[in-house]
């Protein structure tokens, strides 16, 4: 009787897996999926991509003023919350998070030491500095229970001074020391448009530098704005860096870091003759001439996306942040202080990249590196779904880099045309598809660079072979 009843269970255990074997990639979206598996099904992700249609900032497509917020709103990265404020959807907050290892990178690098900041600021430390009354409504002022005013800090000067000034006098062995943060930042924008480019709510980077002397300082305004331009050069963006005012911050030195591009707010004079670059408000009206070399100055516009500022003593005075001297003297701090948008780097840098109809990624930043596309439900190719299954299992083995860099798109009801047109719009670099040739004697997988356009025909050795020259963070 118990050798009757086993052996029916494992007929039904056959017959179950049989059934299951040829769909497992049609399903296992439906379920959990294997372990470690990413799937396009699974994604968190507004609906408006794979029905092709645009959605504004209130659900009028005029609300749409540049490209980089139409694609991010139609694919789904972002979503509106209320003006200047949006939700970063999921494969958004994977790509800051990596410009965020990048910037740390580059920061770490030159000597910075990450902290964190109070985004409540108190209005003792900006009237202080008198920057409460300077920056006007662009704060965004509130106040306790207890009637004390505060502010969302849009910049630190006032807080990163104060605490270096609390812990008293610093030894001068210990400068240059270089603290910065990654945190979210707020200006009462008086109209927030393009996106994420200008919005009352993003996220900055900010270093702030203390120095023994103004010698010492503009030597560390020279090691961190070469690496800005490293960080620029490793994500791939032709940048200008130009001469700047020194606005509400103040100083006595300042450069902004440019994205050229034909929505940019900014207007820059670049000169062709020599290295001259300038943002128009430095530069005496009708200037038409290059103050160093008088070459002709040529006007562009730019998209700011680093602003740097060697600030002297106009802090370090006003909150005594000092340092014993050799001699054990005290003295005054010379400071700096360095500022990126990282939002708005990921913003500009769809802005510049991109297509009309689809979204190109600095490599580094990509969301996902790598999105499989087996073959179609119900095709000739679906026979041979199994590979498909060995190459996304093995590409974490062969090339350890792109360990939870690969999607496969288990959406296989649509047709292989469709999801590649949705892998295109969402500008993953590489897209690999089980296509007709995956059922030669020798099967070969279709690789296409959507950043160059090229495509190629490659065996699971040859793909694996191929992506391991691929940069990941």
């Amino acid at each position: 009787m118990m050798e009757m009843l086993l052996r029916q269970c494992s007929k039904e255990f056959l017959h179950f897996a049989a059934c299951l074997q040829p769909c497992r990639l049609q399903h296992c979206g439906q379920g959990h999926g294997r372990p470690g598996r990413f799937l396009v099904s699974r994604l968190f992700q507004p609906a408006n991509l794979w029905e092709d249609r645009e959605l504004g900032v209130e659900g009028r497509q005029g609300e749409l003023t540049c490209r980089s917020q139409r694609l991010m709103l139609r694919a789904g990265l972002i979503h509106p919350a209320s003006p200047g404020c949006y939700y970063y959807l999921p494969h958004t907050l994977r790509a800051v998070e990596k410009l965020v290892r990048v910037i740390d990178q580059e920061m770490r690098a030159i000597g910075g030491q990450k902290l964190n900041m109070p985004s409540l600021c108190a209005a003792d430390l900006w009237k202080r500095s008198e920057r409460w009354d300077l920056m006007g409504k662009e704060l965004f002022r509130l106040r306790d229970r207890h009637n004390g005013e505060y502010c969302l800090g849009p910049t630190h000067e006032e807080a990163v001074t104060e605490l270096i000034a609390s812990l008293g006098s610093l030894s001068y062995r210990q400068l240059p020391l270089m603290l910065y943060q990654i945190t979210r930042k707020f200006r009462d924008e008086p109209k927030p448009r393009f996106g994420l480019l200008r919005g009352r709510e993003f996220y900055m980077k900010d270093m702030y530098t203390f120095d023994v002397s103004e010698e010492a300082a503009r030597q560390t305004y020279d090691t961190v704005c070469q690496a800005y331009c490293h960080l620029f050069e490793r994500l791939g963006l032709s940048f200008v860096k130009v001469r700047a005012d020194t606005g509400s911050i103040g100083g006595k030195l300042s450069h902004e870091f440019q994205l050229p591009a034909d929505i940019g707010e900014d207007r820059l004079l670049i000169c062709a003759n020599c290295s001259f670059s300038a943002n128009v408000e430095t530069v005496q009206a009708g200037e038409a001439d290059c103050p160093e070399c008088r070459g002709k100055l040529t006007e562009t516009k730019g998209i700011e996306v680093g602003h740097t500022f060697y600030l002297g003593t106009k802090y370090s005075s006003i909150f005594s942040a000092s340092y014993n001297t050799p001699q054990n003297k005290p003295a005054v701090t010379e400071m700096g202080c360095f500022g990126l948008g990282v939002t708005r780097i990921l913003a500009a840098s769809i802005e510049v990249l991109s297509t009309e109809d689809s979204i190109r990624w600095p490599g580094l930043l990509a969301p996902y590196q790598v999105c499989i596309l087996p073959p179609k439900k119900g095709s000739k190719e679906e026979e041979a779904a199994g590979l498909v299954d060995a190459l996304y299992d093995g590409l974490g083995e062969a090339v350890p880099a792109l360990r939870g860099e690969v999607l496969l798109d288990d959406r296989t009801q649509l047709t292989i045309g469709k999801r590649l047109k949705d892998a295109s719009r969402l500008g993953y670099p590489y897209v690999i598809v089980a296509g007709r040739r995956i059922l030669e004697d020798q099967p070969h997988f279709e690789v296409c660079c959507q950043n160059t356009g090229e495509t190629v025909f490659l065996t699971r050795e040859g793909v694996f072979d191929f992506l391991r020259n691929v940069q990941t963070v």
